[in-house]
């Protein structure tokens, strides 16, 4: 039987253990790492993991496939502390939500024994820690693989079954810029958004009784990891501040329509966004109709 060994069981990794467990029962042996004793233990007592050890040789030393699901600036301190206690032909796979900086740090140091595969799920939560990770944020989850000319496409095609066979719905091949810029817009620019406006409320009423569905859904990942999003936003300047000029400019469109009581121009920038939104919408429903076809 071949043996998983995951490496951080927050959200990610978490999600990642249970989901095989629940998913793909018996088909892996599946051990973890993490500085936590206690997360270690209570994914042992629940069936998640079979083995788990804050010091990690021995687990990386049998492992087939190793997930890294740690923080940026940890992968590759972590990458470097064991690159020789990788097993020989293991399938290294590393999932943070930057991919270009990361993938120029490591590919250099990547030992020649084993194959890496960058790659990012679209999929999380709010909340952070293993007691929070949830098999089932990946159901019908994009997942982005960013491959480098180091891949063999037999590895990437296995991993991409995989990820179907754990409940991921779109794969996306991607270069590393293409990825940073597109997270840039559609994960970290809407995470700003949604703390700026939280942020900004300044009415020094009680909101709380104010508030509505639209309130409820554009907040709602205000409430995030500060310590990781600010490494991922601070890893992902370029892209980011890129977008953020775009978005600037578009609010001051919207702005200036209101200060000069420009009705018709308003209602333009909303029937275009309507416009743009039914389109996404129509895409991803095409995607699901063209997956549901191909079962």
């Amino acid at each position: 039987m071949k043996q998983i060994a995951i490496v951080g069981l927050g959200i990610i990794g978490g999600s990642f253990a249970k989901a095989l467990a629940n998913r793909l029962p018996g088909r892996y042996q599946v051990s973890a790492i993490d500085i936590n004793q206690d997360t270690l233990d209570e994914a042992k007592k629940l069936g998640f993991i079979e083995k788990g050890e804050t010091t990690n040789k021995s687990i990386l030393q049998n492992a087939d496939i190793v997930i890294i699901a740690l923080y940026p600036n940890l992968v590759t301190e972590f990458v470097v502390t064991h690159q020789e206690d990788f097993k020989e032909g293991a399938l290294i796979v590393e999932t943070s939500g930057i991919k270009k900086s990361i993938m120029q740090e490591l590919l250099p140091l990547i030992p020649e024994q084993v194959e890496f595969i960058f790659g990012h799920p679209m999929a999380g939560r709010e909340s952070q820690g293993f007691a929070f990770a949830d098999d089932r944020v990946f159901l019908h989850a994009n997942y982005v693989i960013t491959p480098s000319d180091k891949n063999k496409a037999a590895s990437i095609e296995f991993f991409s079954q995989l990820l179907k066979d754990l409940g991921f719905g779109r794969i996306t091949i991607s270069s590393p810029k293409t990825h940073d810029l597109m997270i840039a817009y559609t994960s970290q620019l809407t995470h700003l958004i949604a703390a700026a406006l939280i942020n900004s409320d300044s009415t020094g009423q009680n909101t709380v009784e104010f508030i509505g569905d639209s309130f409820r859904e554009l907040t709602r990942i205000a409430k995030m990891n500060e310590k990781l999003w600010s490494e991922l936003m601070l890893n992902n300047r370029e892209p980011l501040l890129e977008v953020i000029e775009s978005f600037e400019k578009q609010l001051a469109n919207l702005k200036q329509a209101i200060l000069t009581n420009d009705k018709e121009a308003l209602e333009q920038e909303f029937i275009h966004s309507t416009q743009k939104r039914l389109a996404l919408e129509s895409a991803d429903q095409a995607h699901e109709f063209a997956k549901e076809r191909g079962k």
